[in-house]
């Protein structure tokens, strides 16, 4: 594993993580050998409640979208008749049930969870189940852009054109080219929007003169991750762990790319999410929905 391959050089002070919430599960064991700070963008809640404390999430969990997803669905978008479709790994299996939960709360059932395998090549039997299930509504969460590429079209080619509220994956920049139109009128829970607050705005404009292509949540929490981290050095004024670690647990109202970082004591930096809107490949900030508790 390379977080293995790097541990043994005592000049690092702080890591950044994966993305991938089964990555950083993996990886648990070892950071908490290491008893160092690792910058995480993994979105399954439990990893950050199951008892390590060197973990700092850079990006809103689950159960923030799941929440936020229900909520527009119902209250914005009036729809009670639901299918999910997720990924039967860490994250979409997560997602799937903090959905479900919060679905139940509302007093609606889904008419359809559909789970797949990560990598799949064909998703028709997944879009048909979908359009036979009668769903007025779409929900998904989907980790991979290949596979949302494939998903995306064939559930245009079966005719499914219900709304679809996705998780973030839905507007990253390879899935969007992947999918190409048949992810326009699309609905997505974004961690990163370039309109959602003014440092999200600066840091896309910084990021599209550098690299002639637009950010997405990708690199902006690891952005985030790095900034948040040289200022928790800077304010311990030391590189030891535990003050490190301190340090980041006070850090309160960071303006970052991601949004505004506020850490609870599990190291949650965000709690909620934008919700965009797919407008002929133009991603368009819609609102943000932020939860205290």
């Amino acid at each position: 594993m390379a977080f293995s391959k790097l541990v043994g050089n005592k000049e690092i002070v702080g890591f950044l993580g994966s993305i991938r919430s089964t990555q950083v599960n993996a990886m648990s064991p070892d950071v908490l050998k290491v008893g160092k700070p690792v910058m995480i963008g993994g979105t399954d809640p439990t990893l950050t409640h199951m008892g390590n404390p060197w973990y700092f999430r850079f990006r809103p969990n689950d159960s923030y979208s799941a929440r936020v997803i229900a909520e527009y669905g119902v209250k914005s978008l009036g729809k009670k008749k639901w299918a999910i479709v997720h990924s039967t790994d860490t994250f979409g299996t997560s997602g799937m049930k903090a959905l479900v939960e919060n679905l139940k709360s509302m007093g609606i059932t889904p008419v359809l969870i559909q789970g797949y395998t990560n990598n799949s090549q064909d998703f028709t039997p997944v879009a048909l189940a979908v359009k036979r299930s009668g769903a007025d509504v779409l929900a998904s969460y989907v980790p991979f852009e290949t596979d949302l590429g494939i998903l995306a079209k064939q559930l245009r080619q079966v005719g499914v054109t219900m709304p679809w509220v996705g998780s973030a994956t839905n507007i990253s920049t390879t899935a969007l080219r992947l999918a190409g139109s048949a992810l326009n009128g699309t609905f997505a829970v974004a961690d990163f929007n370039r309109e959602s607050c003014p440092a999200a705005t600066a840091y896309a404009t910084k990021y599209e003169a550098a690299y002639k292509v637009r950010p997405d949540h990708f690199s902006a929490w690891a952005y985030d991750g790095m900034h948040v981290l040289a200022l928790a050095i800077n304010n311990a004024k030391s590189t030891d762990p535990a003050k490190i670690r301190q340090a980041i647990l006070a850090i309160k109202d960071y303006k970052g790319a991601e949004g505004t970082y506020n850490f609870d004591q599990n190291g949650d930096g965000l709690h909620g999410y934008n919700v965009v809107k797919n407008v002929g490949g133009t991603i368009v900030f819609d609102k943000h929905i932020d939860f205290k508790d």
